[in-house]
């Protein structure tokens, strides 16, 4: 049966796998480093393998032109200024949303502080307007708190996932346990697609891609990476090796070789148009 979720489900995955570019940090950290301008990075990686993006209501407004990828819209927030930065408020409402043009909306949730309770209550609420709209949630299930003693726990992991799936969500978004086993055992225990987050900057492409391997090979959706994409020094190259292995199921170790070669080839090139600009410099 098609329905509405359905439908705006195959605008943010392919297949029934994702490749997402969360953009949201704006709002928590500020404009960091490669989102001084999100729209430049959705121009640059759009049609490369991305299926979908997370970006705040005013960046949505703001895009010049509508992407080929699907969009979330992501209405919760705090800034790394508060003294509760752990604490997620609402920011705008599922109509909104479909008066915005979204394909979905995306919440986040920390799982294990004093501020618990009241996203659960924002996740229950959301999930049941996203319904009777026909909206896809996005979930964003985080061990994060006071609570909380390892963040990458299976057991603690699996819990949070399993929560954004019993309140209503479409589909989870958690943090990679570390190693394919523990993680497979996350993936079947919650009754919804789960993708995996990035966290902070990897130490290589190789790390990675290598992640991003084992976790589609544990079951994962696919992945939704931030900074380790937007703050590439190439995202829109990193986008299409993360996609060689989310949808072509290369290997961790050609993606990654592919990427040094197109990494190369890029710089090579700028340094062949410098060298002309130079020399034609020298003959005027």
């Amino acid at each position: 049966m098609v329905t509405a979720v359905r439908i705006r489900l195959g605008r943010v995955m392919r297949r029934g796998m994702m490749l997402c570019i969360p953009m949201d940090h704006g709002v928590s950290d500020g404009p960091v480093k490669g989102l001084e301008d999100p729209r430049s990075v959705i121009d640059s990686c759009d049609g490369q393998g991305l299926t979908c993006v997370v970006v705040n209501k005013g960046v949505l407004k703001s895009l010049r032109r509508p992407p080929r990828a699907g969009v979330f819209v992501h209405f919760s927030s705090s800034t790394s200024l508060s003294s509760s930065p752990n604490r997620k408020m609402l920011t705008g409402t599922v109509e909104e949303a479909v008066r915005l043009g979204a394909d979905g909306v995306s919440l986040h949730v920390n799982v294990g502080g004093r501020e618990e309770p009241e996203m659960l209550e924002q996740l229950g609420e959301v999930a049941g307007e996203c319904h009777a709209w026909g909206m896809p949630l996005l979930a964003m299930m985080y061990p994060r708190g006071e609570n909380v003693k390892d963040a990458h726990d299976p057991d603690t992991v699996a819990h949070a996932a399993r929560i954004g799936a019993e309140c209503g969500a479409d589909i989870v978004k958690t943090v990679y346990t570390g190693d394919a086993g523990s993680f497979s055992r996350v993936v079947r225990c919650t009754p919804v697609p789960v993708v995996v987050a990035g966290g902070p900057r990897a130490g290589t492409d190789a790390a990675l891609l290598g992640m991003t391997e084992d976790a589609v090979g544990a079951g994962a959706a696919g992945v939704t990476y931030g900074r380790n994409v937007f703050a590439h020094e190439s995202p829109r190259e990193m986008v299409r090796a993360l996609a060689s292995v989310v949808f072509r199921k290369k290997t961790a170790a050609e993606a990654a070789a592919d990427l040094e070669r197109s990494l190369g080839a890029a710089q090579g090139g700028g340094a062949a148009q410098g060298a002309a600009r130079d020399g034609g410099a020298a003959l005027q």
